[in-house]
């Protein structure tokens, strides 16, 4: 058994390719920092073979497909977001984000999902975030990002679903997790209440035990937590306006790091 796991240097993917490793899968991690690999190479029992490549370009995502043949799993884990009001922020920074967040999804998605249906079997995980279910405001490019992984990956999962074949798409839509998010970001979680904080924050080990779970079950859409999946509730009952309102006040707590 085998696994392809993008943004394998840390937080959720390094801590999936963990999970994966323990399940008897070896590991082809990719992520652009090598010495990151290195380290989860040698903690891995499985074997673990490095990918070091940026997945924004398009000819390294068509060099990855190449080995949809041979692996089981393909995880689409790769992801930042961009801070601030919308109108303040750096549009380089917001291009980039798209290209990781959208593009890089979206044709390494189109590639696996060719080759998984033609051999008829292979699950790809798609990490979007809760943030897919809401308005963003200061967080607006990558709430949008997020919604696109979220309505693309449900899409092709039915037309898998309309073709009767064994291969699956689930996507992952975590709150907010303890990993380097935030620093990537330039902000951190909460108001420096820790046990407040602990009530929302989920730790990464947890997430990623919790997703391979119920990626390997069949799960399409998968929401960590009990407090994150009564959030996703609520969006049935509070109009738009006033989560992007709850939402701008909730992101407005966010302690921004220099």
């Amino acid at each position: 058994m085998k696994a392809i796991v993008t943004g394998a240097s840390s937080g959720l993917g390094r801590d999936m390719a963990r999970v994966l490793s323990k399940k008897g899968y070896d590991i082809i991690a990719v992520a652009r920092r090598e010495e990151r690999l290195i380290e989860l190479q040698k903690e891995l029992e499985t074997n673990v073979e490095i990918v070091c490549m940026d997945i924004t370009d398009r000819e390294n995502c068509l060099k990855l497909s190449k080995r949809a043949g041979e692996v089981d799993i393909f995880i689409n884990n790769a992801g930042f977001g961009v801070f601030g009001n919308f109108d303040e922020t750096d549009l380089e920074s917001e291009l980039k984000m798209i290209d990781t967040n959208i593009k890089s999804v979206h044709i390494l998605t189109k590639l696996f999902a060719k080759e998984f249906k033609k051999k008829n079997s292979g699950r790809i995980l798609n990490v979007a975030s809760l943030a897919s279910f809401f308005p963003g405001p200061l967080f607006a490019s990558y709430y949008g990002t997020k919604s696109y992984v979220l309505r693309f990956s449900q899409s092709i999962q039915e037309e898998l679903r309309q073709a009767k074949s064994k291969a699956k798409i689930s996507v992952l839509c975590p709150g907010p997790v303890n990993t380097e998010f935030g620093d990537v970001a330039k902000v951190s979680f909460g108001s420096g209440n820790e046990k407040g904080k602990s009530l929302i924050v989920l730790e990464s080990k947890d997430v990623a035990e919790y997703a391979i779970k119920k990626m390997l079950s069949g799960k399409e859409v998968i929401i960590p937590g009990f407090l994150m999946k009564v959030a996703v509730f609520m969006r049935h009952i509070l109009s738009d306006k006033l989560l992007a309102k709850a939402a701008y006040i909730l992101q407005s707590s966010k302690v921004v790091k220099k």
